[in-house]
C-alpha cells in the first residue's frame, strides 16, 4: 500500500478509511487528497463494500489543509487546489451509493470539519469537536461547508460557527444535532463498526435511493420530491429486495439482502 496517509480496511461488507498522519494531527497533503478521491471512487465501485467509515489515527480526526505544504514554492493557487483536489472529494463523498459513517475521534478542523460534514452519519469520541477555522487565515469554509453545514445545523448555527470561528464539542453537536452519538473514545470504533455493520445489512439499492433522495430533496419542492419517490418506488418494488424483505417479514425472520 502506498504511502499517502490514507488507509484503507475492508471486513464483512464494511470498508474503514484510516486518515494516517497521527504526527501532523492527519493533515491533508496533496497525496493524501488524491488517495481519498481515489479511494471512494474505488469504494462507489466495489460491489462487496457496503458501508464506509472514514476516521482519523491518533488523538485528531483531520486538522485540514497542511499550511506548510501551502507554504511550498510552486504550490497551487487555493482556489484551484480547492477546485482540482478538494471538490472531488466532497463529490464523490455525497455521490457515493453507499452511506458513510464519520467516526470523528478528535478534533476535525478546516477541511476535516468540511470531511466530517460531508458524511452521511457522525459519531463522536467524548473529546472530538468541530471548528471551522478558515476565517483565522482570511478564508472562507470550502470543501462543501457552506452547503452541508446550514443544513445539519441550521442557518443561525452555521453562520456562528462560520464568522466566529469557535470550537463545537461533541456534546454540543450532539446537542445541535451534528453527530447520532458522543461515546467515550475507546468505544469509539466498536459503535462505528456496529453501525457500518448495521448499515452493511440493509438492502444496499434501497440506501443508495435513500441517501440520493435526502440530497436532492433539499433543494427541490414538494412536487418534485414526491415525484422523484414513487419512481424510485417502481425501480426498488420490482427488485428481489423488496420480495426478500417482504417473505422475511411473514416469516418473521431477518431478511438476507443481495443487492439485486
Amino acid at each position: 500500500m502506498p504511502d499517502d496517509g490514507v488507509r484503507v480496511e475492508i471486513a464483512d461488507a464494511v470498508a474503514t478509511i484510516t486518515l494516517d498522519r497521527p504526527d501532523a494531527l492527519n493533515a491533508l497533503t496533496i497525496p493524501m487528497k488524491e488517495a481519498l478521491a481515489r479511494t471512494f471512487e474505488e469504494l462507489a465501485a466495489d460491489r462487496t463494500v457496503r458501508a464506509v467509515i472514514l476516521t482519523g489515527a491518533g488523538r485528531a480526526f483531520c486538522a485540514g489543509q497542511d499550511l506548510r505544504e501551502r507554504l511550498e514554492p510552486g504550490a497551487a493557487p487555493i482556489g484551484e487546489e480547492v477546485r482540482l483536489r478538494y471538490n472531488p472529494i466532497v463529490r464523490a463523498m455525497r455521490g457515493l451509493p453507499k452511506p458513510i459513517v464519520g467516526a470523528i475521534n478528535g478534533v476535525a478542523a478546516g477541511a476535516g470539519a468540511s470531511l466530517a460534514f460531508a458524511c452521511d452519519l457522525r459519531i463522536a469520541a467524548e473529546g472530538a469537536s468541530f471548528v471551522l477555522a478558515f476565517g483565522r487565515i482570511g478564508l472562507i469554509p470550502d470543501s462543501g461547508a457552506t452547503w452541508t453545514l446550514p443544513r445539519l445545523v441550521g442557518l443561525a448555527k452555521a453562520f456562528e460557527m462560520a464568522l466566529l470561528n469557535d470550537p463545537l464539542s461533541a456534546a454540543d453537536a450532539e446537542r445541535v444535532g451534528l453527530v447520532s452519538k458522543v461515546v467515550k473514545a475507546d468505544a469509539l470504533m466498536d459503535e462505528a463498526r456496529a453501525m457500518g455493520a448495521r448499515l452493511a445489512a440493509g438492502a444496499p439499492a434501497a440506501l443508495a435511493e435513500t441517501k440520493r433522495l435526502l440530497s436532492a430533496g433539499l433543494s427541490s419542492d414538494l412536487e418534485a420530491a414526491l415525484a422523484a419517490e414513487a419512481e424510485a418506488q417502481d425501480r426498488l418494488g420490482r427488485a428481489h429486495d423488496h420480495a426478500e424483505g417482504m417473505a422475511a417479514f411473514i416469516e418473521k425472520r431477518t431478511p438476507r439482502f443481495t443487492g439485486e
